[in-house]
């Protein structure tokens, strides 16, 4: 098995109307994303090649696409959609663990927020 490095993403923002509740769809709120991305060494770290890596801003890019595309009930399905993608878009990722946080949950009580972490592997 070869070597791998981790990328991480943190608190990628983002405005969506994802949720069970049609409220959510009508109303909309944040949600934050974290991208654990598990790469295949290759030669990028020897090289110093951007091209044998896993650019970030095209990362957060395709983050975003994902998030702000068809509306999900789920924030499990949201996560393994965004880590498909992104296994999809770059070749050398080989673990994608993505966690999608809902600081607005509709729930009758008092927390910070919910989250799910979906891991895929390519």
């Amino acid at each position: 098995m070869s070597e791998t490095y981790r990328i991480e993403m943190k608190n990628c923002a983002f405005f969506a109307r994802h949720g069970v509740l049609s409220e959510e769809e009508v109303l909309g709120q944040r949600f934050f994303v974290d991208a654990a991305l598990d790469v295949d060494r290759g030669q990028a770290l020897e090289i110093d090649s951007i091209e044998d890596t896993v650019h970030y801003g095209e990362a957060f890019q395709v983050i975003e696409a994902v998030v702000m595309g068809k509306r999900k009930l789920l924030i499990e399905s949201l996560a393994l959609d965004i880590a498909k993608a992104l296994c999809a878009r770059f070749p050398q990722i080989r673990l994608a663990a993505i966690t999608v946080r809902k600081p607005s949950a509709p729930i009758p009580g008092v927390l910070d927020h919910v989250q799910v972490t979906v891991t895929h592997a390519a």
